[in-house]
């Protein structure tokens, strides 16, 4: 069965990310069934919503209140074990005889089988060497022994009458079907046998890997969202295939070996662009997926406020409403409002849950964004929240990290700045060297912040 293709947003994940995702996984096993898009087995395209990293608290409340599952968290789209392993490989008990393990070599063309004790845990392999060692000692025999080729013959059917378990390799390699395939690689080339097991975590074998399969040097399939720049990708985007970009941010640098489909519009969110392709493919939206865009949308513009937000999300917005027979402003609210208290919030999570690296020039700086109904509550914290990001500008080298701190009902944004404050004063005309300073009509870190550092 050939692997899933992910769909994935960006590191440290907004609830736009994490919607697009799901949303998007949705629509493409959607339109898979409608255009019998299959694999070589006959399957169906299989396409599976992934994180890089924990959930926004909105976006684990959408999720929980429309019995979602919340997408797996995965580390990296490395080529992993499980991509190249046999599944479910062929098994026989330990206590069968030789000659009947042979016959099963025979008839499925295979060189090794799994064998497994009366429970099925693993305990060892099965292997044609082994069948072939036992011929080359009976025959060895016969020319030490002066025995004939019938005494020869009878001996080695009578020894094929013995136990698999007596015979067995059981100094095989074991993998885990995560682990990294580069390390497996090495591992298995320095073995003394051609085939690892892979076992699960209760002792079973799970899949077989062999020099042959390594030799395949799979690519994992990846769609991304909200996303096209290696810095904000998954660990690993280098080895992977990205087969597809959906996107409403600048143009990366995010490259593919063949011509791929890359949708980059110019709206306030991904999601919108999602909805769009629901409606302009005739795939009917059902109120789980809509309520999962229409939060993105409206938190992605803070509810249609910020300069990003364009006639197409309000259109878009109004369409999902009607799905959901909601208030759109009253839903964005409650959504917002899921964010939890701003007093008793880690600063890891204020400064870090929505926060996207850049290069710029000679410059690698972090753009954080954090909104709320509550700004002094913030504005309480500050020297808190500024010892934390001292600490990331120290960790990771920026040359300084700019944190929004987003007013919805005031329409505006705190500026607080760490680092190397003289580009931000200079590209906005302020000084933030003494303290944080109040930015009105500043909503969008893309359009209004970003985009002019980044000029």
């Amino acid at each position: 069965m050939q692997r899933p293709i992910l769909v994935v947003g960006h590191k440290n994940p907004d609830n736009d990310s994490i919607a697009s995702a799901v949303a998007y996984a949705y629509f493409k096993n959607e339109m898979a069934k409608k255009n019998n898009e299959v694999d070589a087995d006959g399957d169906y395209l299989r396409y599976v919503p992934v994180r890089l990293g924990p959930l926004p608290p909105e976006s684990k409340w959408v999720l929980q209140e429309n019995g979602i599952d919340a997408p797996k968290v995965i580390a990296h789209v490395h080529a992993r074990v499980s991509d190249v392993m046999t599944r479910n490989p062929i098994t026989v008990n330990k206590n069968l005889p030789l000659i009947e393990a042979g016959k099963i070599l025979r008839a499925h063309n295979v060189r090794a089988l799994v064998v497994d004790d009366d429970e099925g845990k693993y305990q060892g392999l099965f292997t044609m060497r082994m069948v072939a060692h036992r011929y080359l000692e009976a025959t060895d025999l016969a020319g030490t022994t002066g025995l004939d080729t019938l005494a020869v013959a009878n001996s080695l059917v009578s020894s094929l009458s013995e136990k698999v378990e007596d015979i067995m390799e059981t100094d095989v390699l074991t993998l885990n079907k995560d682990g990294l395939l580069s390390e497996a690689v090495e591992d298995l080339m320095n073995s003394s046998l051609r085939e690892a097991v892979v076992l699960d975590d209760e002792g079973c074998c799970i899949g077989i890997v062999t020099r042959s399969d390594i030799a395949k040097s799979p690519r994992r399939k990846v769609i991304l969202v909200d996303h096209n720049e290696s810095t904000q990708a998954a660990n690993g985007i280098k080895e992977a295939e990205v087969v597809e970009v959906i996107d409403h941010h600048r143009i990366g640098d995010i490259t593919s070996s063949n011509p791929i489909r890359f949708m980059n519009l110019p709206l306030g969110s991904t999601a919108t662009i999602i909805t769009l392709q629901f409606r302009q493919n005739d795939i009917e939206i059902p109120q789980h997926i809509a309520a999962v865009l229409l939060s993105a949308i409206l938190t992605d513009t803070v509810i249609m406020k910020s300069p990003t937000t364009t006639q197409v999300d309000r259109d878009q917005v109004e369409y999902l409403a009607g799905i959901l027979g909601v208030d759109a402003t009253e839903f964005g609210l409650q959504v917002f409002q899921c964010r939890g208290e701003d007093a008793t919030m880690p600063v890891e999570e204020i400064v870090g849950a929505d926060a996207k690296e850049f290069d710029v020039a000679d410059a690698h700086v972090l753009i954080a964004q954090h909104e709320t109904v509550a700004l002094q509550t913030l504005l309480n914290r500050e020297e808190e929240i500024r010892q934390h990001m001292r600490k990331l500008v120290e960790a990771n080298n920026y040359d300084f990290v700019l944190l929004l701190l987003t007013d919805i009902l005031a329409e505006g944004s705190q500026f607080v700045v760490e680092g190397n404050t003289r580009m931000v004063d200079r590209v906005f005309g302020i000084d933030s060297s003494s303290g944080s300073v109040w930015m009105p009509g500043i909503l969008s870190r893309k359009k209004q912040v970003a985009s002019k550092i980044l000029a």
